[in-house]
This record gives C-alpha cells, sequence and structure tokens, in this order.
C-alpha cells in the first residue's frame, strides 16, 4: 500500500499499479460494493521537474478515465512507441521525398464570402430587386 496526502491533510490509501517510461506512478483503490463504493479511484503522481500539466501516454490514460478495465502492460506501451517512432520516421522521409521533388508548401485556402461557389441556377438575395423600389 502507498499512501498519498490530499488537499485537506487526510491519508489516501491506494495500491501501486504501474510505472510509465516518462516516470509517472499510476496508483488505484479498488471498488468496494460493501462500502457502496462502486467504482475504483485512479490516480498519478508525475516525477519530481514535471506537473500534471504534461502529456501522459493515451494507454495509460484511458485506464485512468475508465474506459479499459485493465491497465496497460509495458509490452503494449513499448510496442505503441516504437509504431509513433515508425510514423515519424516515415514522415520525415515523404517530407523530403516531396521537397526534393520540387514540392512546395501547400497554399492556404481562399476564405470569405467569394471563396463560394455560385451557379447560374441560384440567385443570391432578391433577384428581381423588388425590395429597393
Amino acid at each position: 500500500m502507498i499512501s498519498k496526502i490530499n488537499s485537506k491533510c487526510q491519508m489516501i490509501q491506494g495500491n501501486k499499479i504501474g510505472k510509465d517510461y516518462i516516470g509517472n506512478i499510476y496508483y488505484e483503490i479498488p471498488a468496494d460494493p460493501s462500502r457502496g463504493k462502486r467504482k475504483p479511484s485512479r490516480w498519478y503522481d508525475p516525477p519530481k521537474g514535471l506537473d500534471f500539466e504534461d502529456p501522459i501516454p493515451s494507454e495509460w490514460e484511458s485506464w485512468l478515465r475508465m474506459r479499459r478495465k485493465e491497465p496497460p502492460t509495458e509490452d503494449e506501451v513499448a510496442q505503441n512507441l516504437a509504431l509513433a517512432k515508425m510514423k515519424q520516421e516515415n514522415a520525415a522521409q515523404l517530407e523530403a521525398k516531396r521537397l526534393a521533388d520540387g514540392g512546395s508548401l501547400p497554399t492556404p485556402p481562399e476564405r470569405g464570402p467569394q471563396s463560394f461557389p455560385k451557379y447560374s441556377e441560384y440567385h443570391s438575395g432578391d433577384p428581381s430587386k423588388s425590395h429597393k423600389k
């Protein structure tokens, strides 16, 4: 059991569930229906120097938000991290190839009322201009 102090100076007892590659440590207090606690309580402590604004791995975030029952395994996190790294490398290679082929940066789309299509069968406003009489 690991204890944590909340803002009301009470000790919270929780089980250490795991640790991610960033250094965040994850805890859980299991559900106890006999005491009226239907859902588990989950939280994490970031390592020193980091705060709660820093991103956490998506697998752990889904566990914290109760989207998954079981915490992620180290293999699952490592596999997803390797996949993300491979996607970054592939994107960098595609970008280098695009620039080597003489590609330029995409132009931003034209904005405003003039950018909408105009059709001859549709008239804007009052085509008879009867309101100006």
